[in-house]
């Protein structure tokens, strides 16, 4: 069934709340799907019914990302590709401030929402008109009062007000629902010449973004949610740091930030000339970066900031003497060190009384769930393998978790 805007007129109606509440309600009262559906088919057709059913468990499923899912509505693409709340509220912060926000892409409104909480005037421009409506309906759950005008268009085709504080999310997948990658729709650099039409832009992206498409003066931020990388923005000289004068910024180029609850921790790029890289022994601390300062290349300014070394200049593990308190990494104690081969780590484990193994590879090539299968024990000491590379040497680093 292909669901158009009046479906979605109708979910947001009285008569679909109501059919979506009690539908939520007989799911929390343990009620199967297949229950669920026959009674709502005892009082609408099979196209409503479909569309509850399809509506409670998307609300489900965005419960991870939204605290206010229960209330939200949502598209199958719109879910997936919504950014998270936590994220949103971070970014949001950035364009505290400005007298005019545009949401270009705006998707179902997950930005368009923190955006919402700012109180300042919005403007959301998107091709899809079902999630243009969503966009608007879910904002509104924040502020029913909110100032917002929607446009039903192809942003390229938009007049942007000079004043206004510009955020784009362009489409990354294609009509049938692959990722391409940081490829997107409209491309990057469309993007980056906003900044010629606005007073300032971000531009929401793949982390695995080149650092060299970061124009000069622009921020390139990564983001985390706790140990899983999310994405990375590109900051404009008017949201990338503090004003310096004479039409100058002053800002490193890179920032990574790792987002826990409701704490966030960033670390911001700087110019470190050399750090050693030392050889991990037992009884030291292996140190797992973030895969947001990965992605950021700022490896070394956390070794430095927690008093670390790092095992290879290409690596994202770090070792030290002791472990380190840090939202950037997770230590783990060492227990062995041995060049990387199959058979021999296997026995170092068995001899470990080793149960779960949970590898990390950086720098190895490796089928890591079938080769975890293999090096799985039935002891009962957890360990962290780091499969990866010390002085360019494939190297298996034994630790465990305690």
């Amino acid at each position: 069934m292909t669901t158009s805007l009046p479906h979605y007129h109708w979910l947001a109606s009285p008569e679909g709340d109501r059919y979506l509440r009690e539908a939520t309600e007989w799911r929390r009262s343990g009620l199967t799907d297949l229950k669920i559906g026959e009674r709502l088919r005892a009082v609408l057709d099979a196209e409503r019914s479909a569309l509850v059913l399809t509506q409670i468990d998307l609300r489900d499923r965005a419960a991870t990302k939204f605290a206010d899912a229960a209330r939200m509505l949502f598209t199958r693409a719109g879910l997936e590709q919504s950014t998270s709340e936590q994220i949103a509220h971070h970014r949001a912060g950035r364009f505290a401030g400005s007298p005019h926000i545009v949401d270009l892409c705006c998707g179902i409104g997950g930005d368009l929402m923190a955006m919402a909480a700012l109180q300042v005037p919005l403007t959301a421009v998107d091709l899809d008109p079902v999630h243009l409506f969503l966009a608007e309906y879910n904002a509104r759950l924040v502020d029913p009062n909110v100032q917002l005008t929607t446009i039903l268009a192809d942003v390229r085709e938009v007049e942007i007000d000079p004043m206004a504080a510009v955020f784009i999310d362009p489409a990354r997948r294609t009509a049938g629902g692959k990722r391409v990658g940081y490829q997107s729709e409209p491309p990057i650099d469309w993007a980056i010449g906003l900044a010629y039409r606005a007073n300032a832009v971000a531009i929401k992206t793949a982390p695995g973004i080149p650092h060299d498409l970061l124009p000069e003066g622009w921020e390139m931020e990564h983001i985390s949610l706790g140990p899983d990388l999310k994405e990375a923005v590109m900051w404009s000289p008017g949201l990338a740091g503090e004003f310096a004068g004479h039409g100058q910024y002053r800002v490193p180029p890179h920032r990574a930030t790792v987002i826990a609850g409701s704490e966030v921790h960033s670390i911001r790029g700087s110019h470190i000339d050399v750090l050693h890289t030392v050889e991990p022994m037992p009884g030291q601390w292996l140190h797992d970066v973030n895969p947001a300062v990965t992605n950021a290349g700022m490896v070394w300014e956390l070794a430095e900031a927690i008093e670390a070394n790092l095992i290879d200049p290409q690596i994202g593990f770090l070792v030290s003497d002791s472990p380190a308190t840090s939202p950037f990494s997770t230590s783990y104690r060492v227990l062995e060190v041995l060049p990387w081969h199959e058979k021999r780590v296997k026995q170092a484990l068995v001899a470990l009384d080793a149960g779960p193994v949970d590898i990390r590879r950086r720098g190895l090539a490796g089928d890591v769930p079938t080769i975890t299968k293999r090096l799985r024990g039935t002891g009962k000491q957890r360990i962290l393998l780091a499969m990866t590379r010390v002085d360019d040497r494939p190297t298996a680093i034994i630790c465990a978790v305690e």
